[in-house]
C-alpha cells in the first residue's frame, strides 16, 4: 500500500486497485493529502468499506447507510438523520471501528448526551439514540457485525413527552382574535385548529383539494422546505391520505379567502408561506393575546382535546387525524381520556338496568359540533362520518369574522353538550 509525493504540489497522492460490487477490478486515485500517513488511512479505510468488512469507522459504515436510505427514504427524513447523526453521533464515534465499539462506550456517550448544558428533551434524546441504533443493526444485517452494543447498553429518552402543550378553546379564541388583522395568518390557524392537519399538509393545500359543496378538505400531500426550494411530496403515512369534513363557517370562510385570491390555478398553494412564517405569527399572536406559547404542531393537539371533551372516541379521532393505527391515537392522548370513566361505569350500569327491564337505555345526545365535523352518532351509539356534509346549517354558524372570544365560547356552549376541557396534566 504505497503512497506517493507530487513534486509539484509538495502533497501526497495514494493510487490503488480494489473490486466493486460487481466484481470488475479497477483503479483509484485519491490527491491532495497533506502527509503519507493521511493517504495510507484513506486507501485502509476505502479498502476496508468496499470489503464490507467490520473493521472500518463509523464514519465509513455512515456514509454507506446514507447512500442506501436515500433512496428509500424522504428528502426531510434523510435531512433529519444527516443533522442527528453529524451533530450528535460522528463527533464521538466517527474514527472508531465499529467491531470495537463497546456497550460501555454508549453508555458514556448517553451521559455525555443527558448531561449537556443544552438540556435535550427526552424525546429528543429518544431520537438520536434511535439513530445510533439504526446504523448498529444496519451495520449487522449487512455487514457481518457479531455484536449489538446498543441492545447490551440500553436506551435513552423517552417516546412521549411527560406533559402535552395545548390550548383550551377559550386560550385558542384569544389567540385567534390576536391575529385576525392578517386574513391569511388567521385562516391558516383556523384550519389548523378546526381540522387538526399536520402544518405540512396545510401548505400543501391547493384550490382543488377544498370541496366547498360536500364541505370536505382532500388532504393528498405534504410540504416541506428543503435547502430553499419548495418540496411537496406524498403525506407522512398511507392512512394520512383522508378527506376531512368541515364546519360550515370555517367553508364559508375559505370559499370567501379563494374568492379573493387573484387569478389562482386549481394547483397553486392555498397558503404560499412557510413553516418558519407561521412559527412567527404564533409568537406574535402568544405575545399579543398573552396566551401560552405552544408549538405550531399542538394545535393538531389542541383539536384532538377539543373533540375528546365532545364525546368523539378513539376510532374516529384516529381517522380524522390520520394515524396508522388506533393506538397511536390511544398512547398520545389517553390522559385526556380519564374523564370520561365514570361516564363509562354509568353507561354500563344503565345497560344492565335495561337488560332487567328496569330502566330504558337512553339515546345518545346529539352534538352539533361533532355533526358539522362530518362526526354522527347513531341510535345504536356508533359513530361513524357522515356521508352528507351537506346537510342543514350548523347552529352555532358561521362564525363571524370579529366574533369575540367571550360570545364565541358562550355560542358554542349553548348549542353543544360541552364537557369542562380538563386541566393540563404530567403522565
Amino acid at each position: 500500500m504505497p503512497a506517493y509525493k507530487d513534486e509539484k504540489t509538495g502533497k501526497w497522492f495514494c493510487k490503488f486497485y480494489y473490486t466493486d460490487w460487481q466484481g470488475v477490478k479497477r483503479q483509484k486515485w485519491k490527491r491532495g493529502f497533506a502527509t503519507k500517513k493521511e493517504a495510507l488511512a484513506y486507501e485502509r479505510e476505502f479498502l476496508e468499506k468496499q470489503s464490507a468488512n467490520p473493521d472500518m469507522t463509523f464514519q465509513s459504515l455512515y456514509e454507506l447507510y446514507m447512500e442506501d436510505m436515500g433512496a428509500r427514504l424522504k428528502a426531510s427524513t434523510m435531512q433529519t438523520k444527516k443533522h442527528i447523526c453529524k451533530t450528535h453521533i460522528l463527533p464521538y464515534f466517527g474514527n472508531k471501528p465499529i467491531n470495537e465499539i463497546k456497550a460501555a462506550d454508549v453508555r458514556r456517550w448517553q451521559t455525555h448526551l443527558m448531561n449537556s448544558p443544552k438540556h435535550y428533551k427526552d424525546t429528543y434524546l429518544k431520537s438520536i439514540n434511535n439513530q445510533l441504533t439504526c446504523m448498529i443493526n444496519y451495520a449487522k444485517r449487512f455487514y457481518e457485525l457479531n455484536t449489538n452494543p446498543c441492545g447490551q447498553a440500553g436506551s435513552m429518552g423517552k417516546s412521549k413527552a411527560d406533559e402535552m402543550d395545548y390550548w383550551t378553546y377559550e386560550e385558542y379564541l384569544s389567540f385567534r382574535d390576536a391575529i385576525a388583522d392578517k386574513p391569511l395568518s388567521h385562516l391558516c390557524f383556523q384550519v389548523l385548529y378546526w381540522t387538526g392537519m399536520r402544518e405540512g399538509e396545510l401548505l400543501a393545500l391547493t384550490a382543488a383539494d377544498i370541496d366547498l359543496e360536500k364541505k370536505l378538505i382532500d388532504i393528498n400531500k405534504t410540504y416541506q422546505r428543503l435547502h430553499g426550494e419548495d418540496v411537496v411530496t406524498t403525506p407522512k403515512t398511507k392512512k394520512s391520505k383522508r378527506k376531512v369534513p368541515i364546519p360550515d363557517f370555517l367553508c364559508q370562510e375559505l370559499e370567501s379567502y379563494i374568492g379573493s385570491r387573484y387569478m389562482m390555478k386549481p394547483d397553486d398553494r392555498l397558503f404560499p408561506v412557510t413553516k418558519s412564517y407561521l412559527s412567527h405569527e404564533m409568537d406574535r399572536g402568544c405575545k399579543i393575546s398573552g396566551v401560552k406559547r405552544i408549538r405550531v404542531h399542538d394545535i393538531r393537539h389542541s383539536h384532538a382535546s377539543l373533540l375528546i371533551n365532545q364525546g368523539c372516541d378513539a376510532l374516529v379521532l384516529a381517522d380524522r387525524l390520520g394515524h396508522e393505527k388506533v393506538s397511536t391515537t390511544l398512547n398520545t392522548y389517553s390522559h385526556l381520556f380519564p374523564h370520561k370513566q365514570q361516564e363509562l361505569v354509568s353507561n354500563l350500569e344503565q345497560l344492565a338496568g335495561a337488560g332487567e327491564g328496569n330502566t330504558p337505555l337512553e339515546p345518545p345526545v346529539e352534538n352539533p359540533l361533532l355533526e358539522s365535523m362530518g362526526i354522527v352518532y347513531d341510535d345504536t351509539g356508533e359513530t361513524s362520518l357522515a356521508a352528507d356534509t351537506t346537510a342543514e346549517a350548523v347552529p352555532y354558524g358561521p362564525m363571524p369574522y370579529k366574533q369575540t372570544s367571550e360570545e364565541a365560547v358562550s355560542e358554542l356552549s349553548a348549542h353543544s353538550n360541552v364537557i369542562p376541557m380538563p386541566q393540563r396534566k404530567i403522565i
